[in-house]
């Protein structure tokens, strides 16, 4: 067995949370060790304008700015590992992980930044069709889609951006919502309507996605069903996004620290120590404690603040 490694802050993911935290506790001297997860840069790698990154006057490209978060992080010797931590034990300190290569890390005080992922309806056509027609991602995909026809599902702020950007490549997009109010802030859902009324838009309201159709070639349409009366109705597309929220990544700290609907409850208030979880010396940042914010700016502020509270707590009560 290898010699673990040990640091005496380690950092769990690399979206902005993570390296804002690396940032922070790298300035403040305590060597930090980031673990960057599967997803290198988090879900900004697969957006493309960032218009509201405050200082950026002109917008920027995520993949560029999460770039930009990693140089800052490397300018202060933030050490990063390329790994993805599988099991971890926070029964007692040093804590201890382990990575996917079966590498052993351990650590005096550890900050969660591991982010969301999307979620899925679950339908077994769904499953059947991933990465043949259906998508989590519009602005991965959207490209092999372009001059055609596709439906998003859902109704907040992810479904009618991902709506909003793939109208600019589609030929006409669907958007399937089972109500008739949308949860999105009213920014979008005005650039949406305004989408609509030039005709490339199209709202199916009171539908939930049934079925995804297709054969070899990928999908062909979908099935959707009406929630009041049950009518079912097939359309021709080529592309189905998924677009009803996100899932925290936390599934391998179940049982060990506490949670609400998957999320990491941390501190909060007003007397320091936000970022604490429900074990001292484990901090929480950026998605994995927030499902109601849910922006990099955020995230990233979350990420400073786990950083100052762990060198206050290594200071006072940690070693």
């Amino acid at each position: 067995m290898s010699t673990p490694t040990h640091a005496k802050v380690l950092i769990l993911g690399s979206g902005p949370a993570g390296y804002t935290a690396a940032v922070y506790a790298a300035r403040a001297n305590l060597s930090p060790v980031l673990v960057t997860g599967l997803a290198q840069g988090g879900q900004l790698m697969t957006t493309t304008d960032v218009d509201n990154w405050p200082a950026d006057a002109d917008g920027v490209q995520g993949p560029d700015l999460m770039q930009r978060f990693q140089k800052h992080a490397e300018r202060f010797n933030t050490e990063m590992l390329f790994d993805h931590i599988a099991k971890v034990d926070l029964s007692k300190r040093p804590f201890t992980l382990t990575g996917d290569t079966g590498k052993i890390y351990t650590c005096d005080a550890l900050i969660i930044a591991t982010g969301a992922s999307a979620k899925y309806l679950g339908l077994p056509s769904e499953q059947a069709f991933m990465g043949r027609g259906v998508s989590g991602c519009a602005t991965c995909d959207g490209f092999f889609y372009r001059n055609q026809d596709v439906v998003v599902v859902g109704g907040g702020n992810t479904a009618v951006e991902e709506a909003l950007y793939l109208s600019n490549i589609c030929r006409k997009v669907t958007l399937i919502h089972r109500r008739d109010k949308f949860r999105a802030e009213p920014i979008l859902i005005d650039k949406m309507m305004s989408k609509v009324e030039n005709g490339n838009m199209e709202l199916k309201l009171f539908h939930t996605l049934e079925e995804v159709l297709g054969d070899d070639s990928g999908v062909t349409g979908v099935r959707v069903r009406h929630v009041d009366t049950g009518a079912t109705e097939d359309m021709t597309v080529t592309g189905a996004f998924i677009a009803i929220g996100h899932q925290p990544n936390t599934e391998i700290f179940q049982g060990q620290l506490e949670m609400k609907d998957g999320y990491i409850v941390t501190k909060s208030g007003l007397s320091g120590m936000a970022t604490m979880t429900s074990v001292p010396g484990v901090f929480a940042a950026g998605d994995v404690q927030d499902h109601v914010y849910r922006q990099a700016i955020t995230s990233a502020g979350t990420g400073c603040m786990a950083a100052l509270d762990a060198q206050r707590w290594l200071e006072n009560a940690g070693q």
